[in-house]
C-alpha cells in the first residue's frame, strides 16, 4: 500500500534532490534507447532478430520506465536486451550502450529536448522557500541539458523573478550540488547517489525529499530514508505508486508548497 499523501510530519525539509531526465527535462534518452535498438536489430544484429521478442512497437514507454529509466547506462542496456530475449546479451551490451550514448548526444546537441515548465516553476519555488537543491541523475548527459536552459529568462517571461536569480543564470547554476553522472559503486535502486547528494548539501537524509519519475529512483530514495515524490508523466501512476513513494503526482504544479515547509509531501487542495 502506498504511503499516505500527507507523508510524515517533520520540522521541515531542508534539501530537495532532483532527478533530471523525465523530471526536469523531456529528454531524448527514451528515444535514443528505442531507436538504437531498432538500428541494431535492423542492421548488425539482424541475424538474431527472429530469435528475440523485440519489435519496434514492443519498446513502449512502459518498458523504458520499468526497466531502463533511472539506471546506470550499462545496467539499463542489459535490462532491455534481457527483456527482449536478445541472444548473448552480455556480449552485446557494450555496443548497445555506446551507440545509444552517441545518439543521445547527437539529439541533445540538435536541441531535441525541452524543459518541463512545471518543473521550472517548482524548483524556483523550492529555492525561494529556503530549501537547498541537488541534481542527481545517473545520466552523464545531465549537465548538457541543464546548462542550456535559461532559468532567468523563464522566470522573467512568467513573472517569477526572485532575488537569488542573476542575469544569464541557467538551470544548472541554481543547484547547490550536482552529483549527476558520477561513477558510483552502486546504481539505483541503491541509495548511494542520493545519500551522497544529501551529504554534499550538508543535510540529514531524513530532511530531504527526492523527485523521481522512475521506480528504481523511488526505491533508492526510500532505501536512503528520504521522502519520495513520484512524478508520473508517462501514464505510469500505478507503477510508481507500487514502489511506495510518499506522494505521486502527474505534474509538480499539484504539490502543496506550504506542506514542504512543514516537512510533508501533499497535494494542493483547491
Amino acid at each position: 500500500m502506498m504511503a499516505s499523501e500527507e507523508g510524515a510530519t517533520r520540522a521541515g525539509f531542508s534539501g530537495a534532490i532532483f532527478d533530471v531526465d523525465g523530471v526536469l527535462v523531456d529528454s531524448p534518452h527514451e528515444r535514443a534507447w528505442r531507436e538504437t535498438l531498432q538500428e541494431l536489430m535492423e542492421g548488425p544484429w539482424s541475424d538474431v532478430r527472429d530469435q528475440t521478442a523485440w519489435s519496434p512497437e514492443a519498446f513502449t514507454p512502459q518498458v523504458y520506465q520499468g526497466l531502463v529509466s533511472g539506471k546506470p547506462r550499462m545496467s539499463g542496456a542489459l535490462a532491455a536486451l534481457e527483456h527482449f530475449e536478445v541472444p548473448d546479451a552480455q556480449a552485446r551490451v557494450e555496443a548497445y550502450a555506446e551507440r545509444k550514448q552517441e545518439m543521445v548526444v547527437e539529439l541533445i546537441e540538435a536541441g531535441e529536448f525541452t524543459a518541463y515548465p512545471d518543473a521550472l516553476r517548482f524548483i524556483l519555488a523550492v529555492k525561494a522557500s529556503g530549501i537547498e537543491a541537488a541534481a542527481a541523475s545517473s545520466s552523464r548527459n545531465a549537465g548538457l541539458f541543464l546548462e542550456q536552459i535559461r532559468l532567468d529568462e523563464f522566470a522573467s517571461d512568467n513573472g517569477l523573478e526572485h532575488d537569488f536569480l542573476r542575469p544569464g543564470q541557467t538551470l544548472l547554476d541554481v543547484f547547490d550540488v550536482d552529483v549527476s553522472g558520477r561513477d558510483f559503486a552502486h546504481g539505483k535502486p541503491h541509495p548511494e547517489m542520493f545519500l551522497t547528494a544529501a551529504r554534499e548539501l550538508g543535510r540529514p537524509p531524513q530532511e530531504c525529499f527526492v523527485i523521481e519519475d522512475a521506480v528504481s529512483g523511488v526505491q533508492a530514495a526510500k532505501a536512503g530514508e528520504m521522502s519520495a515524490l513520484g512524478l508520473a508523466r508517462a501514464d505510469d501512476y500505478d507503477l510508481l505508486a507500487a514502489a511506495h513513494p510518499d506522494l505521486v503526482v502527474e505534474t509538480l504544479d499539484h504539490v502543496d508548497l506550504e506542506a514542504l515547509r512543514e516537512g510533508r509531501l501533499a497535494k494542493r487542495s483547491w
